[in-house]
């Protein structure tokens, strides 16, 4: 395990580097000038020149590139147009948000997808797993922006039991209180992976029943409630990981619609602010932190399936 750890890792650089080019490429052909922006519709040509010059937008694209590239290796991801500072700052100042959010949504689809996918595999064609599946697909079919804006109205404005919009930072403030604003979009995030999830364990469960070793352990006597932890979970729940690696990264980086809904200061929102905003520098930022968590993660998704699975080999 240790070499293919090695190996993965080694190609961690040349997999940012295509990505970073990719990245790059398709900032720079977005129309718009990042030096017009900042500077408004009354600006001079001579002016917009001089501050092209000044940030180095007039270099050729390779040259931009190279310096950035070589920059973003060493953790330098260059200075935000718009706020003036460091990307890393701006990133780690919005990056709270989308941490909470993406947890303890993911916490919920634990808590939701996986028992409710096992229960509803093992009643399967009963009317608890019809029931179950109905409301998966709905839950699934739902869009993000109506489900938020609906809980907003139920709980915030009609019950109001939880705030509706906005976060203050529990770091900042000690205020661990403060969570209760992270509710409602949490749920709203959770509600349609959930969803996913438990159709995904169903499907996986009713795949390894099939098996001819479980059937083997249920004629051996085993209870059933082993047979089917041991049997069947344990070797269902490979694929399930798998989502649920690549769902994580989904809610990290791709929560736009739940943060514009409840006015969450997360980076979602942020990469929105600064593509109207042509803020090459974090959009590229952002997207490159994506990129790396992506990498890291899906490199312990895969690590995981030989703890989950001894007859799962990297050699």
């Amino acid at each position: 395990m240790l070499a293919y750890t090695f190996r993965r890792l080694l190609t961690i650089i040349p997999t940012l580097l295509i990505a970073s080019i990719l990245i790059f490429s398709f900032m720079h052909l977005m129309p718009g000038d990042p030096a017009a922006v900042m500077l408004g519709t009354n600006a001079t040509p001579e002016q917009v020149e001089n501050l092209r010059e000044q940030l180095g937008l007039n270099e050729p694209i390779y040259i931009q590139f190279t310096s950035w590239f070589a920059d973003a290796i060493r953790g330098d991801l260059g200075n935000s147009i718009f706020f003036q500072s460091p990307v890393i700052s701006v990133i780690q100042n919005r990056a709270e948000t989308s941490i909470f959010v993406a947890t303890f949504s993911m916490l919920i689809i634990l808590i939701l997808g996986i028992p409710i996918g096992v229960i509803s595999a093992v009643k399967y064609n009963s009317v608890l797993d019809q029931l179950t599946m109905g409301f998966a697909m709905l839950a699934a079919s739902i869009p993000t922006f109506w489900l938020g804006l609906n809980l907003m109205i139920l709980f915030s404005v009609n019950l109001d039991w939880l705030p509706s919009s906005g976060f203050p930072s529990v770091i900042e403030s000690g205020n661990l209180s403060n969570l209760k604003y992270l509710i409602l979009p949490c749920v709203t995030l959770a509600a349609p992976n959930s969803a996913l999830i438990i159709r995904l364990t169903r499907s996986s469960m009713l795949d390894v029943m099939k098996e001819e070793y479980v059937k083997t352990a249920r004629a051996k006597g085993l209870k059933e409630s082993i047979v089917i932890l041991k049997h069947i979970f344990r070797n269902a729940i490979i694929s399930i990981v798998s989502a649920l690696g690549f769902t994580f990264i989904a809610l990290l980086s791709g929560t736009v619609v739940t943060e514009t809904v409840f006015s969450l200061p997360g980076v979602g929102r942020l990469v929105v602010q600064s593509v109207l905003r042509r803020d090459y520098p974090v959009i590229q930022g952002i997207i490159f932190v994506v990129v790396i968590l992506y990498v890291f993660i899906n490199l312990l998704t895969d690590l995981s399936y030989a703890f989950l699975d001894p007859r799962i080999s990297y050699e």
